[in-house]
């Protein structure tokens, strides 16, 4: 599983051009999902991105997390992040996968961050034409991959 986190005092997504989720200051997160991802992936990942300290505290300093500051998540289903482009110029999603994997998967993720971040998030909607907005605070951008727990 592959989240790219994005910090951000603003976000939404819309889909035919009726916004489905807004968010003011928090992280927009697109996360990808392999065939091999797992309940304890996304229970890695949410325990990381609740806590993971990328907000500033009165210093200045990335010191403080999600839920210290009590900000919001957008959460994006993205399967171009396991975009591959080895051989020639059209990626292949290969690795990426399939619906009937990925779905409950990105269920159970939203399920889990609202359980660990203590309220609801913003969602997309798996496989459709979304169009993200963001306003990028920092900018601050990061990727987690679950296979590279370091």
């Amino acid at each position: 599983m592959k989240a790219l986190i994005q910090r951000v005092s603003e976000g939404q997504v819309s889909i035919h051009h009726q916004i489905r989720s807004s968010i003011g200051k928090g992280l927009v997160i697109l996360l990808g999902i392999t065939q091999d991802d797992g309940m304890e992936d996304i229970q890695w990942l949410s325990r990381k991105i609740v806590n993971l300290r990328i907000f500033n505290d009165d210093a200045g300093l990335m010191n403080r997390s999600l839920l210290e500051i009590g900000g919001d998540i957008l959460l994006i289903s993205q399967f171009t992040l396991y975009a591959s482009v080895k051989k020639g110029n059209r990626p292949s999603f290969i690795r990426a996968a399939r619906p009937e994997i990925a779905i409950p998967l990105y269920e159970q993720a939203i399920a889990q961050l609202e359980a660990d971040l203590g309220k609801k998030i913003g969602v997309g909607e798996f496989g459709a034409d979304m169009q993200v907005s963001l306003t990028n605070d920092g900018p601050v951008t990061i990727m987690i991959d679950t296979k590279e727990k370091e």
